[in-house]
């Protein structure tokens, strides 16, 4: 581990290239260090896979809104303060990718930590929100 799934509506398939964000989410989990400056996750245990929904709903399903949903699935022994920072880089990893679409198109993106049992990240990036809180 780390094992990362990405789900995503597939009319991002035409404007993305999701094989790149695969890949920078795989550089993000290895480039991470722990507080001894160690590889906080194993590189040949690191695994990213995208797949498209082609049949989706999103929000009141009124426009061709898209979404993004990163888990990211790790084993235990990692500190909170390390969890957070590797949370915080890959969130910043999708968001960079996804910026070149962000203001063009309505998108959510959702990426959640999971080590074992409980969830231990959930950071989100959406422009979708403001739509519906009016």
């Amino acid at each position: 581990m780390p094992h990362v799934t990405i789900q995503y509506t597939a009319n991002l398939d035409a404007e993305i290239p999701m094989g790149d964000l695969c890949r920078a989410l795989a550089a993000t989990l290895v480039s991470q260090k722990d507080a001894r400056g160690q590889s906080l996750f194993p590189v040949g245990g690191t695994r990213v896979l995208a797949y498209p929904a082609a049949q989706y709903a999103v929000a009141d399903d009124a426009d061709d809104y898209a979404f993004v949903y990163v888990n990211v699935r790790i084993a235990a022994g990692r500190s909170d303060e390390a969890k957070k920072t590797a949370g915080d880089n890959l969130l910043a990893a999708v968001r960079s990718h996804f910026e070149p679409i962000f203001d063009k198109r309505r998108i959510g993106i959702t990426l959640q930590i999971d080590e074992g049992p409980g969830q231990v990240y959930d950071g989100k990036h959406s422009n979708l929100h403001p739509l519906f809180n009016k």
